[in-house]
């Protein structure tokens, strides 16, 4: 029996309020409005955003609010002006958009800062109406960047819904809707090491092994991992804390002079200006794709800009969500992307223990936790 203009009732992990265990709650989700789809999720995995926003330090609060942003489903049913997605779509809802009709869409030069959907963490509603798609008898309950993957059926703008192959396994394929192409893409296509040269990644999350991984298809020589947790990398590893020096220094005299590229995961600015300041002078690259806290100011002396070292930032790996990731999709079940998804999902839980996923990152055991929403 379809569903389709009908108000759905199902579950939804809901944050009341700043750091306090998610609640399953029965909710409404409305019909997709117009440039709207309503996507049934059925694997949604816990990135940091997520928790960064849930215990609200340092960002604005707004609660109740059902967060969520890396995720995989199918399409139940669309809205008015929705032309290329149908009922029975596999998709990837994606926390950023692609309008594909402002300036930044249509520029070979910028790939997805959408000047409609480019990712605001601070809206709640959507933007057809200003209005939420969820509530509980009646009370609004607020969006997390478009997607709120964190219920069995959210609505998301069509600008954010990247349409894959229908025989891509969801489970497999949900953190390229975040993580993997935030980290990939930020080496592969932003810092492009060369074959050979060196590599150092601060942040080993699912973000930053990403980047590690893109460092190793790059054929990077060597892979310098910077990370306070000694468990997460088997390679070459450096703790910061185990020097009495900024740790830029250490990795300076331990390359001779320091790396070809630099990729930095962590949102932290200490480690943006060592991740900086760590790259060798005349041609080193470093790109930033932490996000920091809204008042942090990033501090470096220009003379290592006027040494020709090269500083970036990278949003969500420099790919077009509805453009490029179908494409990303269809590279790994061709086995072209060599990317291992197995070694990114660490943890698996039902959707009743989706607080369990908090423990584990807050914990800092495991990488990506796989949330099963229909079990």
């Amino acid at each position: 029996m379809s569903t389709a203009g009908q108000v759905i009732r199902c579950k939804a992990a809901v944050a009341w309020e700043a750091g306090k265990p998610l609640s399953i709650e029965e909710v409404e989700v409305a019909p997709p409005q117009k440039h709207e789809v309503r996507i049934k999720i059925l694997f949604t995995a816990l990135c940091h955003t997520d928790v960064y926003y849930w215990e609200c330090k340092g960002y604005t609060p707004l609660f109740p609010r059902i967060l969520g942003h890396e995720a995989s489903g199918i399409v139940e049913s669309v809205g008015e002006g929705v032309n290329d997605l149908k009922p029975g779509d596999h998709v990837l809802p994606i926390f950023t958009g692609e309008c594909k009709e402002c300036r930044h869409c249509l520029s070979e030069e910028s790939n997805n800062m959408c000047e409609l959907l480019r990712i605001n963490c601070d809206r709640g509603v959507m933007l057809a109406d200003g209005k939420t798609r969820f509530s509980i008898n009646g009370k609004p309950i607020y969006h997390f960047v478009g997607t709120s993957t964190f219920s069995q059926y959210t609505v998301v703008h069509v600008g954010q819904v990247a349409k894959i192959s229908p025989t891509a396994p969801l489970d497999k394929v949900c953190p390229i809707s975040c993580g993997i192409c935030t980290g990939f893409g930020a080496t592969v296509n932003v810092a492009k090491p060369k074959k050979g040269q060196t590599v150092a990644v601060f942040g080993l999350g699912a973000v930053g092994l990403a980047a590690a991984e893109g460092a190793r298809v790059c054929g990077a020589s060597r892979i310098i991992a910077v990370d306070v947790n000694p468990r997460r990398f088997e390679e070459e590893f450096v703790n910061p804390k185990d020097y009495d020096k900024p740790v830029q220094e250490v990795i300076v005299e331990m390359t001779g002079g320091g790396v070809d590229r630099s990729v930095e995961c962590t949102g932290s600015v200490q480690a943006m200006i060592s991740a900086f300041e760590c790259v060798h002078d005349g041609w080193g690259v470093c790109v930033l794709v932490g996000v920091p806290k809204k008042d942090d100011a990033f501090k470096t002396h220009p003379m290592n800009l006027l040494s020709e070292r090269t500083l970036k930032g990278a949003f969500y790996g420099n790919y077009k969500p509805r453009t490029d990731i179908p494409m990303v999709v269809d590279k790994y079940l061709n086995k072209e992307l060599g990317l291992d998804m197995d070694k990114f999902i660490t943890h698996s839980v039902p959707f009743a223990d989706i607080n369990k996923a908090f423990d584990y990152m807050l914990q800092g055991i495991g990488l990506r936790c796989m949330i099963h929403l229909d079990a």
